[in-house]
Formats: C-alpha cells, sequence, structure tokens
C-alpha cells in the first residue's frame, strides 16, 4: 500500500519537476541565447561596410563626402531608436520588439545588397542600423528581467558578443570581398539577424502573450518630465557620451583611409580596424570596474583623453612608421564610452532616474554623435589632408573631457535635476 502511494506521489510530482525543467530550457536557456544572437548582431553592419566603402563605391558611383553620410548612419539611427523604442515596448513588450528589431537588422543588411543604387544602399543601411539601435536600447532590460540574479555574468557575455560583432567583420570583410565580391562579403552578414530571430519566435511561444503584460525591468517610478534636462551631471554625461562616439565613429568609418592614403593595403586597413575593435573589447569588460573604484574618476578619463590625442599625432604625422601601437592607443581611447554606461548608474538613486538619464545621455550624445563621421569626411574632401579633420577629434576630446568634469563628480542626478 506504502508502495502504491510513493508511486502515485511520484507519478504526480513527476510532471511538475518536467514543466520546471521545460521552463528553464524554453524560458531562460532559450532567451540567453536569443541575447547572445541578438547582441552579435548590433555591430556587424558598421564594421562589415567600412574597410569596403571605398570599394562600393567604385562600384556603385559615390564619392568620398558620400562615406561620411554612411559613417553617419549608424549614430543617427542610434539616437532615433533611443525615441523610438520605448513607444515599441509600451505597444509591444520587451521580447516582440527585440524579434522586430532583428527581422529589421537582417532585412536590411540583405536588401541592401541586392540594389544598386547609392539611395538605395543608404535606405537599407538605415533600416538595418535603425534594428541594431532598438536592439541596443531592448537588451540590457530583458537581461534584468530574466537574469537578475546572474546580472554582471550576462552582462559580460552580453559586452563580449557586441564586440566580437564588431571585431570579427573588420578582420574578413576585405578577404571575402576579394574571394567572392563585396555583395557576398556585406550580405552574409544578414544571416545573424534571421538567425536571432529563430529564438525569440521560441520565447514568445513559450510565453503565450504574458511578455506584453510582464513590466519586469521597466522602470516604475518616471520622473517629470524635462527635469534631467535641468542638471549638470546630464549636459555632461551626454557630452562625455556623445563625443566617445564621435571620434569613435569617425575612426570606424575612415581609419582604413587614412591607412590606404598612407600606402597601406585594403586588408591592412581592414585589420587595424579589426585590432581598434579589439582592444575596445578589452577596454568594455576592464572600464567599468576601474570606474566603482574611484570616487571621482575623472583622471581617468584624463588618461583615455591622452590616447587619443597620442594615437592622432601618430596617424596625422607618420601613420605607418608604427600602425599597430597608435590603433592600439586609439582603441584605449573609447574606454570613456563603458565608463559613461557604467556612470548612468552610479549618478542617480533610482530606476526612473537611471532611465531618464540614459535616454538623455544616449539621445543627445548619438544626435551629437552622427555629425562626426560626416564633417570629417567634409574636411578632409576641402583641404586634401587629414589636419583639419583630426583638429577636429581634437576638439571633440575636450569636450570629452568638459563633460567629463560634470559627469565624474561625486553627486546624484535627483540631487541636481530641480
Amino acid at each position: 500500500m506504502t508502495a502504491t502511494l510513493q508511486k502515485t506521489s511520484t507519478e504526480q510530482e513527476s510532471p511538475q519537476v518536467e514543466r520546471r525543467r521545460r521552463a528553464l530550457t524554453e524560458g531562460r536557456l532559450l532567451v540567453l541565447a536569443a541575447i547572445v544572437m541578438s547582441a552579435l548582431t548590433l555591430r556587424v553592419a558598421v564594421t562589415a561596410f567600412s574597410p569596403l566603402a571605398e570599394r562600393i563605391g567604385d562600384d556603385v558611383g559615390y564619392g568620398t563626402a558620400v562615406v561620411g553620410v554612411f559613417g553617419m548612419i549608424p549614430t543617427a539611427m542610434f539616437a532615433v531608436s533611443g525615441l523610438l523604442t520605448p513607444v515599441l515596448v509600451r505597444r509591444l513588450g520587451l521580447e516582440r520588439t527585440a524579434l522586430v528589431a532583428m527581422l529589421m537588422a537582417g532585412l536590411g543588411q540583405l536588401v541592401r545588397v541586392l540594389l544598386s543604387g547609392t539611395g538605395e544602399l543608404l535606405v537599407f543601411s538605415a533600416l538595418a542600423l535603425a534594428g541594431m539601435g532598438i536592439g541596443n536600447v531592448v537588451i540590457p532590460p530583458l537581461v534584468k528581467r530574466y537574469f537578475a540574479d546572474r546580472l554582471a555574468v550576462v552582462s559580460s557575455l552580453y559586452i563580449m558578443m557586441v564586440q566580437l560583432g564588431t571585431v570579427v567583420p573588420a578582420f574578413i570583410a576585405v578577404p571575402i570581398a576579394d574571394a567572392h565580391g563585396w555583395r557576398i562579403s556585406l550580405g552574409l552578414w544578414s544571416v545573424l539577424g534571421f538567425a536571432a530571430v529563430l529564438p525569440w519566435l521560441g520565447v514568445l511561444r513559450d510565453r503565450r502573450g504574458r511578455d506584453v503584460n510582464d513590466t519586469t525591468a521597466l522602470p516604475t517610478d518616471a520622473p517629470r518630465a524635462g527635469r534631467v534636462w535641468r542638471s549638470p551631471v546630464a549636459w555632461g554625461m551626454a557630452g562625455m557620451f556623445g563625443m566617445t562616439s564621435l571620434i569613435t565613429y569617425a575612426m570606424f568609418t575612415w581609419l582604413p583611409k587614412i591607412l590606404s592614403d598612407a600606402g597601406a593595403s585594403a586588408g591592412f586597413g581592414g585589420s587595424m580596424l579589426g585590432l581598434f575593435a579589439v582592444v575596445g573589447l578589452v577596454a568594455a569588460l576592464s572600464a567599468p570596474t576601474v570606474v566603482t573604484r574611484f570616487r571621482n574618476p575623472f583622471l581617468v578619463v584624463v588618461g583615455c583623453a591622452a590616447f587619443f590625442v597620442a594615437s592622432f599625432v601618430g596617424l596625422l604625422v607618420a601613420p605607418m612608421s608604427a600602425p599597430i601601437l597608435w590603433v592600439v592607443l586609439l582603441g584605449l581611447g573609447p574606454s570613456t564610452f563603458p565608463m559613461a554606461l557604467t556612470l548612468i548608474n552610479l549618478r542617480t538613486n533610482t530606476p526612473g532616474g537611471s532611465a531618464a538619464l540614459s535616454g538623455f545621455t544616449q539621445g543627445v550624445g548619438y544626435a551629437v554623435a552622427c555629425v562626426g563621421p560626416l564633417l570629417f569626411g567634409v574636411l578632409h574632401s576641402a583641404t586634401d589632408g587629414w589636419l583639419a579633420p583630426f583638429i577636429l577629434l581634437g576638439v571633440a576630446v575636450l569636450v570629452l573631457l568638459a563633460g567629463a568634469w560634470q559627469a565624474c563628480k561625486p553627486r546624484m542626478l535627483e540631487d541636481t535635476w530641480n
């Protein structure tokens, strides 16, 4: 009789155990796969294009000035996405918004290589980068929703995947284009976007509509509109973030051209772009830890500014004398980017304040940064040299320091926005 009762109890518990295992597999692990694959997608449209920009221009028929337009699209779309994403999240939920973002990234990257005009290439590049910009905004709260107990580990994995998706295209874009043409080299990355759609479909199937009603990881104490504009912390953070982005995307766009003008091959320029991204990976993983150890990390920012200036001088005066050294120094400069993202949480007391500061910092920062690659190219075309463009970046470093002076002071947004 006892054996029968024990057997019955086991039979009753088995479906519950199975459901828990199924929830873990189709919930957390499936979401982890979706986050990892999405993170790999978030930068490929930038670094896959830059090493091939001149080659594509020769085929499609655009000049140097248009390269600057392509360079400004990423930051412009990231700024627009910062405004668009909250609207999508309110209507669709986080998971469905991530799905839409990956569809946009995949479609944009695929369609742009199937058409032959400069306008079409610009439009569908913008579509792909808008999807990636939405992914930038929506993935971090998804990490917080599903992995609040493993936030540091999953966040580090997410950052590593973003950097990996930045590095690999830069290294292999030119060899693939040499073997199969630039359209194959540029279009193959659409596969990542479409592949990232699949696990999100699985997550949505598992949640069966509950995702729209889930408010986990969404701020519930949003501040009154407009107060963030009054804070010197917010303006300092926007300056720090925006100038770092301006310099970074100007270099993502023009570094291969600078080196090719100095006598390097297209393949070498792509490799140096990849090295630039690799050094950025080290910075992305170490800078947040460094920032948390300082009450006021402004001196760290000064060190990053010094790396920027040294690399600018080297690339301007003697680019091929020690190109690896110049690019390594250049890659250390944007450590101020993950520093700014870390300071967003360190300089706020509430989730609402953090959300407001993040939106203001990235919205204003990316809006200002989008002129960097374009203006860099315009100055190069107007002067037929690189001195004026690098003076522009030198001014950006000064603005970065001024912004960091305000952002790094040990005070809170909520204490300063009135």
